[in-house]
């Protein structure tokens, strides 16, 4: 049997023996920045997956619960465009009822394998239930499965429950490839600031912040890393 000790030794031996960013970086000019930030998101994006990033479509997502305690997950991105920011989930679960409470989120992406990362804050709102449907339409049986089964984020009796209830959903999703799947909301983050941080390997990282309100647009200035 292992002690705690050694089991602790061995944490800290792996921990402090790992290091990050041994190849060679991309570079960052700012000085040629685009005036509002979808333009660069998207193209970092699509460096960040030919680069081999693997799956490069996973963010964190940071919400508040009604007493203020901050919650994070990692969910999918489904799009970005002029609106914003999507993602999808049960309108039921921890993040949805969150999101109607305080709709204020953050989204962070890490892409490793190019020493970088976006970090976003904005205000969220609910799609439609025509465009949450479609959501699911344009996804997998698998995911349509997954959406009948439900219950996110409930209290879970067994896994043999879980393994009866999907059994039926993804036979469903066979039969029923337009099954509603009536908490299934898709959500939409509209930006207020968006940083887009590029590692170095000297620690001279460039960060560059863009900030807009309701009334001003996109601007953005260099931060200390």
């Amino acid at each position: 049997m292992t002690s705690d000790f050694e089991d602790s030794s061995d944490f800290h031996t792996t921990l402090h023996s790992l290091r990050v960013w041994d190849g060679p970086l991309p570079s960052f000019d700012t000085a040629t920045a685009p005036a509002e930030p979808l333009e660069l998101f998207r193209e970092w994006f699509t460096h960040a997956a030919k680069a081999g990033q693997p799956e490069p479509h996973t963010m964190s997502l940071a919400t508040v619960d009604a007493d203020g305690r901050p919650d994070v997950r990692t969910v999918m991105l489904h799009d970005a465009d002029e609106r914003g920011l999507h993602f999808a989930s049960h309108s039921t679960s921890t993040k949805g009822r969150q999101l109607a409470g305080q709709p204020a989120a953050a989204l962070g992406f890490y892409w490793p394998t190019v020493a970088r990362q976006i970090r976003i804050r904005g205000r969220v709102t609910a799609c439609d239930a025509v465009e949450s449907r479609a959501d699911l339409a344009a996804r997998t049986r698998g995911a349509l499965a997954a959406a009948l089964t439900g219950r996110q984020s409930e209290v879970l009796a067994s896994r043999e429950e879980l393994a009866a209830a999907a059994a039926v959903s993804w036979e469903r999703a066979g039969a029923e490839p337009d099954a509603p799947a009536p908490t299934w909301t898709r959500y939409v983050l509209s930006p207020t600031e968006i940083e887009f941080f590029q590692g170095d390997a000297a620690r001279l990282h460039t960060r560059l912040h863009y900030t807009r309100t309701p009334t001003t647009p996109w601007t953005h200035h260099l931060l200390w890393p």
